[in-house]
């Protein structure tokens, strides 16, 4: 499962420049909520 670490980071990185920039909206809110709900399934299995 180490890509879809790698597709959290990449979530992460794009919601903190959509802060930055204000560009996104909910969209991007709802795949970072997507991302950790998928990496805290990672860690646990």
């Amino acid at each position: 499962m180490g890509l879809l670490r790698w597709i959290v980071g990449i979530v992460i990185i794009m919601w903190l420049l959509g802060f930055a920039f204000h560009i996104g909206g909910g969209l991007i809110h709802i795949l970072l909520v997507i991302a950790v709900i998928v990496f805290i399934f990672d860690l646990i299995s």
